[in-house]
Parts: structure tokens; sequence; C-alpha cells
């Protein structure tokens, strides 16, 4: 079989940096096939996806990618960690990924291994310094930057790299594929004109968050300017049909509303919440009206908004600590969103691979057979999260999209 190429992606939506890592990455290792696991309505970063998981699932097959998986909303809602392990466990499992790849804002694998490696062994030391830093009052991203820089102790050869999302992103990817003991080798492609945070288009290229700004104000041009044309037709045709979903304040009365009416104890029960983050999360919810306000009430040095985020996605898709750790037991199932023909044939190459892997292409089919309480747990959670997400379209807010929608077949 040809070279099979994996990415670990969002696509939210697809977007012209996002072609130019996929057709550099087939390019750099000659791949034949390539099987995208994507994120669903709900994101890494505490917030909705633009459009739906259907819709990006198009955008990707059309832009080049041959076979789209659902990574489960447990996982996609997660610390980076988490998201990066479920997704590299995913990909390990269908035993024909030979490459990894992912953007970074730099080319050095070898340089981000440095920090993967010492996460993946946790030396003696540097857990030491871990501790430290968090008893200083850091959020747990920023002691773990200032541990690494420490342990490693060359400033100048690790400054700025654990700035970047996309960086951290990638240690994560890096980590888990030594956890997995996995055969998969990795490798980055280094972001094009524009970084992660940038607000501008250049020459073409601008990032998701940019993009996902500019359709909040309907400017078709410079959206046409930064996204593939088939990408663009379907962001313009769910814009024109009220099913986008901009982000988590669609759902802030709904969230808020959750939090007054849950006791301490199962706030405390959501992921990410601790020392006592319960109280401050009540006592925000109890006054005030909007998200923005929840949380930059609650948000401190310790607390990154980020985190605080999150913790709000999972109390509205009631998300608890015991789904967070059953996530991290187990071996997820293989959802397939769509695929084209070259999809096909890797699924039949995965089936013969590992004929024992459960691959998911009717929900309703699997939820009547399966034995395995946790994995059902866990994809009732991504058909609840669609649910939830449908909510914040103007129009044509159904439920059971997770039933009724078909395998995307271009």
């Amino acid at each position: 079989m040809n070279k099979v190429l994996g990415i670990i992606a969002e696509y939210n939506p697809f977007h012209n940096g996002h072609l130019y890592h996929l057709t550099e990455s087939k390019k750099a290792v000659n791949a034949g096939y390539t099987v995208a696991i994507m994120s669903g309505n709900f994101v890494q970063r505490g917030d909705t996806s633009l459009t739906n998981k259907w819709i990006k699932t198009k955008m990707a097959l059309q832009n080049g990618v041959d076979l789209v998986i659902e990574l489960p909303t447990i996982y996609s809602v997660s610390s980076a960690e988490n998201f990066a392990s479920g997704s590299v466990k995913i990909l390990n499992s269908l035993k024909i990924v030979d490459y990894l790849s992912f953007g970074t804002e730099l080319c050095d694998v070898n340089l981000l291994n440095e920090f993967a490696e010492v996460l993946y062994t946790e030396p003696k030391e540097y857990v030491s310094i871990l501790n430290h830093e968090l008893g200083k009052g850091f959020s747990f991203p920023k002691a773990r930057e200032n541990a690494l820089l420490m342990y490693l102790n060359d400033i100048r050869r690790y400054a700025n790299i654990l700035s970047s999302p996309n960086n951290i992103l990638a240690i994560e990817y890096l980590k888990a594929l030594k956890q997995e003991n996995s055969s998969i080798i990795p490798f980055s492609i280094k972001r094009n004109k524009v970084d992660y945070n940038s607000t501008e288009i250049v020459d073409g290229f601008a990032s998701a968050t940019a993009i996902r700004k500019i359709a909040l104000t309907n400017d078709v041009w410079s959206l046409r300017k930064a996204m593939p044309m088939p990408s663009f037709d379907l962001m313009y045709d769910q814009l024109r049909a009220g099913k986008t979903v901009p982000n988590l304040s669609r759902f802030e009365h709904e969230i808020i509303y959750n939090l007054r009416k849950m006791t301490l104890e199962e706030i405390a029960d959501l992921p990410d919440v601790s020392e006592g983050l319960e109280n401050l999360i009540k006592n925000a919810a109890n006054s005030c009206n909007t998200i923005q306000e929840l949380v930059s009430i609650i948000k401190s040095k310790r607390y990154t908004e980020t985190r605080i985020r999150r913790i709000l996605v999972y109390c509205l898709l009631n998300i608890t600590k015991k789904d967070m750790l059953n996530s991290k037991k187990i071996n997820p199932y293989v959802r397939v969103l769509g695929f084209n023909v070259r999809g096909k044939e890797l699924i039949s190459a995965i089936a013969h691979s590992n004929p024992k892997l459960d691959i998911i292409t009717s929900p309703r089919r699997y939820l009547d057979e399966s034995n395995n309480k946790i994995l059902k747990a866990m994809l009732e959670k991504d058909i609840f999260a669609t649910d939830i997400y449908t909510l914040g379209y103007d129009f044509d807010s159904f439920s059971n999209l997770d039933f009724t929608t078909p395998v995307i077949d271009l």
C-alpha cells in the first residue's frame, strides 16, 4: 500500500493555510493517502466550531483529504495533552498510518522532541521545579513552561518555543507517540505567512482566528481571499442559511443557568476544577449575565481564560471528571464522518489490519450492538454535543443529526 499520511486538525474552517499544510505534507513524504482526525462541533480552546462537523468534513475531502474521522468530543474539548493523546491513539489504532504531520512555528522536530522527552519521562528534578513554580501561583501551562526552560537550562536555544499553541500541540503529539510506542514518524511543516493569532490576511493566508472574525462581519471578499473556493462556497452557504455558531456566547444563558442550578459539589466535579475554583465559578455565575463577564471575574494568574472556557464547555455538555478519566483509560472508537474513493480503500485496509477495531459508520447501530459501556457513553456525548450545537443556529435547530446525516461520500 502507498504511504499513508495522518493529520490532526480542527479545520475551523478549512482555509488556505490548511491547504498549504496538506499539500506540502503530502509532497514531503510522497503520500498516496491522507487520513484526518478532526474535532467536531466544539473545539479545544473552549469554544464552538464555526460550522458543523459535516461541513468541515466536506471542506477537507474537497481539498485533498481522503478519510475524515471524528475526534470524540471528550478529547476535542480537553487540554492539549488529552486532545493529542486521543488523536494519536486513534491514528495508532488504524495500524496503517506511516507519518503524522503537524504545523509549527519552526521546522526542527528534534528540538520539539527534547521537550516531549522531558514531559514523557518526567525526571525528578523537572517535577520538583514544576511543583515549585506551581507553588508561586502560576497557571499550570506557565509553570510547566518555566520548569521546562529551567530544567533544559538553555534559554537562548529554547526561548519562545512554548509561547506558540501550535508548538505546544506538536510537543504533545510527540509525547503521545512515545506513550503509545508508535511506529508513526512525525514531521512538521512551518506555518506560512501568518501566525496562530494573526488577524491579518497576507498574500491569501490568514489564521483561522482571523477568518472566524471576518465571517462575523460578512466581509465576503476577504473571506474569499483566505479560503480555497470549495471551502468558501460551503462557508458562504452556511452563513446565508444561518447555520453557523460563531462562538460560545451563543450558549451563555444556558451555561449561566446550569451553573446557577448546580451545587458546589457538581461544579467541583467538572474537569479542570480544583483548589476551590468551584466557589469562584458559582459566585461569578450568580452575579453576571454574559460569558465575557464570567470569564473576566474568574481568570487570574493561576486560572487562564482558556481553562475557564473549557470548564464552561464541560458545564454545557455535562462532561464530568469521571468522563475525562475514562477517556484516558481506553482507546477511542473510529467514527467515520466522510471519505472519497481512496478513503474507502483506507477503511478496507484498516479493517484488515485491525479487525477488532470499532469502526462506526452508523451511530444507531453501534449504540444498539456494542457492549462497551464507556465507548457508548462517549458516543452519546458526541450526539448530545451536536444536539446542543444546533441550538446556536439562527434557523432549523434540529436534533438527532448524528442519526439522520449520512456519512459524506465524495
